[in-house]
């Protein structure tokens, strides 16, 4: 992990010295093509958003905001398509949406289309709701929602636990990138209670495992040999994080999901960069459920964490 870390620094210090990308050579499908957008998808947009400059360039830290983003919808767009196909609507909420720049971008490319044709008679394709806690993010995002004419997107000032009286009871997709600590954890309850047919999570700082490792690991160091996995101050905190998603995952199994866990893109763009894919499978698959509860009940216990078993454990499965 620490040579990631050093390649990381390496890279982020050679990406700093070409900063300020030129912009495309000529016209809008050249731009298109260097960014890697599709055609039609708005560079006004990336504009607006400041993923581009003024004058349509962009700089190395953008150009990898960009990348996550774009490579994060590739993720995210095949289950809307098939909850489209199979529902004929779709509502996706993105919790920790900050900036927005996941529910434009997808708005914009797999909405925008499909609400045009809708709007003289049919039903939209589908909403996208974003929820944030910051009022002035969530102020520019509505008013530039509004300037897009993007009718399908809605934004919350809110935390996850409140947003429910402002949301419908039944959501399809639930999304949280880089959601801080314990922000992601909301974003999983959310999407339980609401019946999420989809979550897609790109988990961000872990602290809370860790601060509670730490304050066991001295009891727990005389009978149980694991403890060395998290004893040092380094390992805690590595060891914390590593956990926090596995838990995360052994979680959703419990409650009937499929997840899948992958890297979102090079560690040169991000160290924040594991993808949890959960998809809700048929009542069939009831003993896996069962069966991920238990280890995730056995995994609290020989960790020390049973006091987070609220957080990760649902005591009616």
């Amino acid at each position: 992990m620490a040579s990631r870390k050093q390649n990381f620094k390496q890279n982020q210090h050679l990406a700093g010295k070409e900063s300020a990308r030129s912009a495309p050579k000529s016209g809008v499908n050249d731009a298109s093509a260097q960014l890697g957008l599709r055609d039609g998808q708005s560079l006004e947009l990336l504009k607006a958003l400041h993923i581009l400059t003024p004058d349509g360039r962009i700089n190395q830290d953008s150009r990898r905001k960009l990348k996550q983003v774009n490579h994060l919808l590739q993720f995210i767009e095949p289950l809307l398509t098939k909850t489209l196909e199979s529902q004929g609507c779709v509502t996706l909420v993105d919790h920790g949406a900050g900036k927005s720049y996941l529910g434009f971008m997808l708005y914009d490319r797999f909405f925008a289309a499909r609400h045009s044709a809708d709007v003289n008679g049919g039903q939209a394709a589908g909403k996208v709701i974003g929820v944030e806690v910051r009022e002035e993010l969530v102020q520019r995002s509505r008013e530039l929602a509004q300037r897009f004419g993007f009718e399908g997107m809605k934004f919350v000032n809110s935390t996850v636990a409140e947003s429910k009286a402002q949301i419908p009871q039944k959501i399809e997709i639930v999304t949280a990138l880089h959601a801080c600590d314990t922000a992601t954890d909301d974003a999983i309850a959310f999407g339980l209670k609401h019946g999420a047919q989809h979550l897609v999570l790109v988990p961000c700082c872990q602290a809370e495992v860790a601060a509670t490792l730490t304050k066991t690991k001295k009891s727990a160091l005389h009978n149980n040999p694991l403890v060395e996995l998290w004893r040092r101050p380094l390992h805690t905190r590595e060891f914390g994080s590593q956990l926090t998603n596995v838990l995360r995952c052994l979680q959703l199994e419990a409650h009937g999901y499929e997840v899948t866990v992958t890297e979102l893109v090079g560690w040169e763009h991000s160290m924040k960069n594991e993808l949890i894919v959960a998809s809700l499978r048929d009542a069939a698959c009831a003993g896996n459920a069962r069966q991920a509860s238990e280890r995730l009940q056995e995994l609290l216990a020989q960790t020390g964490l049973q006091t987070l078993q609220p957080r990760f454990f649902d005591v009616a499965l």
